[in-house]
């Protein structure tokens, strides 16, 4: 099955030159990107890859990377971080109709990840509730590349915490 996918980086100032590393990131396997570098000191691979399941195309994907530009420091593997308009989009409602679902269920919708003037929630969060819900076409790709990227989105971000933090924390948000 095909996965599509982006990963973004953040690269370090000892390697910021985008023609060497489109270069290496080539020679590593990463031929079935498309690789933006418009951005000074980011760079961001658009994936189309090939793998038994999405969990296979993302972790081939970092590891090439990693052989690659191995200062490259992950910022985002998406799609995870998503507004109403982009759920809506995914599933082929307007986002009136999206709106409306999480007022009208407000209680079982999937809570954001930041609430603020623009609301931001786990993708999978969200297709795993319509799932449930049903009556939506959801492609299983979808479905299963936005639960991988979230784990690696969320496993990037639990590596910066203390252990004893963590538990502490982890006992008091479940």
């Amino acid at each position: 099955m095909e996965y599509t996918f982006t990963l973004k980086y953040q690269l370090s100032p000892q390697d910021c030159n985008p023609d060497e590393i489109v270069e290496r990131l080539g020679a590593e396997g990463c031929d079935d990107a498309l690789i933006g570098i418009g951005q000074p000191g980011r760079i961001a691979l658009d994936f189309a890859r090939d793998a038994q399941t999405a969990k296979d195309a993302l972790l081939s994907a970092l590891a090439d990377i990693r052989r690659a530009v191995p200062s490259a420091k992950l910022i985002e593997a998406s799609p995870d971080f998503v507004g109403l308009t982009d759920v809506a989009e995914i599933v082929g409602v307007s986002r009136q109709n999206m709106r409306k679902l999480m007022v009208t269920h407000a209680t079982s919708f999937p809570a954001p990840v930041h609430e603020g003037s623009s609301a931001v929630w786990h993708l999978a969060d969200v297709l795993s509730w319509l799932q449930a819900k049903g009556g939506y076409l959801l492609t299983p790709a979808i479905v299963e590349i936005a639960a991988t990227t979230m784990q690696i989105n969320l496993a990037k971000e639990a590596r910066q915490m203390a252990p004893k933090v963590q538990r502490e924390i982890r006992a008091l948000v479940a």
